[in-house]
């Protein structure tokens, strides 16, 4: 999970706001809004980190606040998030991010700044996700099931990419070329690789002395 930084909201959703007896239901120009998310998103999903494409078959709108019990949260955009299909139609133990979490809230929002999402969460080499307080930790588990196996592996090919590199460094390795890497996986233009906050993780703790 990283941290989203959101942009100005579509024109349709502020006018449809605007308008009476408006709802998500009856919000017809759902193709801008998922335009408007995947873009801020960078192309990943809100919750796994994994790819998501602006179109209902390449991912899902999803609600941080889940509609059923805060109703008056449903177009507010600060609350819409894009996430992926997470194992839609598939068994329960392979359902994750919004398609496991359903009509359960969250307790941090990746969009907030002050929630400090990636201050929150760390990972293991085997590519486990995990949060620096019991209640977070119990939503990353139940809630969105994102230790489930195929996600972990994912990220684990990730972190050992980064950890292959660092082992053909040649020493010393500079704090400006870990900074370099950084980049690289911070500052795509038209998108970000999968899963890169695993390796962007990894190399701000080596930055600063922890791993």
């Amino acid at each position: 999970m990283r941290a989203i930084t959101k942009g100005a909201e579509p024109r349709s959703l502020m006018e449809h706001r605007a308008g009476a007896h408006c709802d998500y239901d009856n919000y017809q120009d759902k193709e801008e809004l998922r335009q408007a998310l995947v873009a801020e998103q960078r192309g990943l999903c809100c919750y796994c980190m994994g790819r998501i494409r602006r179109d209902r078959n390449g991912m899902k709108i999803e609600h941080w606040r889940c509609r059923s019990a805060n109703g008056d949260q449903e177009l507010v955009y600060r609350n819409l998030l894009g996430a992926c299909l997470g194992g839609q139609g598939q068994a329960g133990s392979k359902q994750h991010c919004d398609t496991c979490k359903e009509d359960r809230d969250l307790k941090w929002n990746p969009s907030d700044p002050a929630h400090r999402i990636e201050d929150r969460l760390e990972y293991e080499l085997d590519g486990t996700i995990r949060a620096l307080d019991d209640e977070f930790n119990t939503q990353l588990n139940e809630v969105l099931n994102l230790n489930m196996a195929w996600l972990k592996n994912n990220r684990k090919g990730v972190l050992t990419a980064v950890l292959d590199w660092w082992r053909m460094c040649r020493r010393p390795v500079s704090p400006a070329r870990i900074e370099r890497e950084i980049q690289k996986r911070t500052d795509g233009a038209t998108g970000l690789p999968p899963y890169c906050q695993v390796a962007v993780w990894w190399l701000r703790m080596k930055l600063a002395g922890m791993v």
